[in-house]
């Protein structure tokens, strides 16, 4: 497609995608969201990019091949799931670290929870794109 508009407006678009994906895949863990709905967003953002450029362009952009960006993904939700069972916890038991002081409050709860929505993440806006950008080339 040669539209000088929708080439203009799909820079920002796939910014303030990904920016809201981010905020999706955070907020995924108190209130609807997740990795699951963030990767979709994320991936829609290029989507939107491969469409008005291309998907040579779209992989330039991308930096990694999309096949690669899932199988991180993948390793990461595996070993937030494997890591319980260093404690002696069923497999995906979530484990918490607390940085900060706990006694007085101020501290930032990390859990492998958060490591398996973000291995989520990125298995799935890495398989979307696969998918996508095989059909794109094939148009």
């Amino acid at each position: 497609m040669n539209s000088i508009i929708l080439n203009a407006a799909t820079r920002l678009m796939v910014a303030l995608l990904l920016v809201f994906s981010v905020y999706m895949l955070l907020r995924g863990h108190n209130l609807p969201g997740g990795g699951f709905i963030g990767g979709l967003i994320g991936a829609t953002g290029f989507v939107l990019y491969a469409i008005a450029h291309g998907a040579d362009a779209t992989r330039v952009a991308l930096r990694y091949e999309p096949q690669d960006v899932a199988m991180v993904g993948l390793g990461i939700a595996l070993a937030a799931g494997v890591y319980a069972v260093f404690f002696n916890d069923a497999f995906f038991t979530g484990q918490w670290w607390f940085i900060g002081d706990r006694e007085s409050g101020d501290y930032i709860p990390i859990s492998t929870v958060l490591a398996f929505d973000i291995g989520v993440y990125l298995v799935v806006f890495g398989s979307i794109l696969t998918l996508v950008l095989a059909l794109e080339e094939e148009v």
